[in-house]
């Protein structure tokens, strides 16, 4: 550190990375005249992020260059025309999602994530029947058997370096002491190999028949006798180990992406592993933890819960939330042509699929975003925890992190924009 050190006061310290869902917030970032340089524990994604120089933007009218104002009015215009509006993406921070809520409140909006298929996923299967989660520092302090069920957390790089090998645990738990699993398909297991070499177990299987497989050893662990010698062609001999393994682990996680579980019924499989930790917490201590929340995802869901007392997918028509996991997704009331004006929010990056609608559409992107068409409204806004302050909530949701501001920018918040369309209104 005697090297940074050296540099001036442009080095940050434990910023927090708002590009994954995990949340590092560990890094050490250079400014050297308004440009971002990770010195030290970025990831590919955080240095292609964080390494991102300003690119020229400006606020458009159906594609011609306006004032920040103008634009403004515009969108108060639209919405006031409006008789219902979906408010989308939604990919801000805590601070502008609070402002999602209040617009969306005012205008009579339906309020849906660009991830929100992902979210419905765990949403529903918290509902029906509840589960038992863990936390990142648990995993690290405590599980000696972490089981990965269709995903291979390779969309959250650190995840392994943070809360699996990592250097110290506070109950002198060992790195060889613990087990990694995987259950799927094409998984990359480079990562789940212990530091002293012992190979992680792997269980190939289609991701739609992770549930079977899961079933099954839940069917191994009561001590049920399967008339079968293999499920999703994994042998019975292998589960019967892993059944035993899971019932004598002194701490035991199952982790899942509902992102990646993209098959029918997804909340299905979801469910199951929720239904086995409950069994096991008969015999251990076992728990699930969920890999999400990228492009705020997590705080988005977290602000709409505490503000309306639903998950996303929340429709203020009747001037009270009214709360459908399935009609209220984007991609129903766009089809079914149930909305009549789209406002988009896009602050982490330009690479999300905008939806082309025949509507009146309102886009805020970052100012690298780039669209297929034009929008009614286009306005390039700062990334939080890069371009100005803010706070988001990590995947597990029990912890929020302060994003610190690390370069002047010329681009508003969210926050800010809504705020002023809030006033206008």
């Amino acid at each position: 550190m005697d090297k940074l050190s050296n540099i001036s006061s442009a080095i940050s310290k434990e910023v927090a990375c708002p590009f994954c869902g995990i949340l590092c917030d560990d890094l050490v970032i250079q400014n050297r005249d308004e440009t971002l340089k990770v010195l030290e524990n970025g990831c590919h994604k955080a240095i292609a992020y964080f390494e991102t120089k300003h690119v020229p933007s400006f606020p458009k009218i159906n594609g011609t260059n306006a004032s920040l104002s103008d634009a403004i009015n515009e969108i108060c215009d639209i919405l006031k025309k409006s008789h219902n509006p979906l408010f989308a993406g939604l990919g801000t921070d805590v601070g502008g999602m609070r402002q999602v809520m209040h617009l969306a409140d005012k205008t009579g909006a339906v309020v849906d994530h660009m991830h929100g298929n992902a979210l419905i996923r765990n949403s529903l299967v918290l509902q029906d029947l509840g589960w038992i989660t863990t936390t990142m520092s648990e995993i690290r302090n405590r599980s000696d058997l972490i089981i990965f069920a269709g995903t291979d957390a390779t969309n959250f790089p650190r995840f392994f370096e943070r809360a699996i090998w990592n250097k110290r645990s506070m109950f002198k738990l060992k790195n060889e002491q613990r087990q990694i699993v995987y259950i799927g398909d094409q998984l990359d297991t480079k990562a789940g190999i212990n530091p002293n070499g012992k190979q992680p177990l792997t269980l190939n299987c289609k991701t739609e028949q992770i549930g079977e497989v899961i079933s099954g050893l839940h069917a191994l662990v009561t001590g049920a006798t399967l008339d079968t010698k293999k499920i999703a062609g994994i042998k019975i001999k292998t589960l019967q180990s892993l059944a035993e393994q899971m019932k004598s682990a002194k701490y035991g996680v199952i982790v899942w992406s509902p992102s990646e579980l993209d098959i029918p019924h997804a909340e299905l499989t979801i469910q199951n592993f929720c239904e086995i930790v409950k069994y096991l917490t008969r015999f251990t201590r076992f728990a699930g933890f969920s890999l999400a929340g990228n492009d705020g995802a997590t705080s988005a869901n977290s602000v709409c819960a505490w503000q309306s007392g639903y998950p996303l997918r929340v429709n203020f028509d009747k001037g009270y939330p009214e709360y459908d996991a399935q009609r209220y997704s984007t991609h129903n009331l766009l089809k079914n042509k149930e909305v009549d004006s789209l406002f988009w929010i896009s602050s982490f990056s330009s690479t999300t699929n905008i939806p082309r609608a025949a509507i009146p559409t309102i886009v805020l992107g970052t100012p690298e975003t780039n669209l297929n068409f034009k929008p009614n409204v286009f306005i390039p806004v700062a990334t939080p925890g890069i371009d100005h302050s803010g706070q988001l909530i990590r995947t597990d949701s029990v912890v929020s992190l302060p994003l610190k501001k690390l370069r002047q920018s010329p681009y508003t918040s969210v926050s800010s924009i809504l705020k002023q369309v809030l006033e206008r209104m």
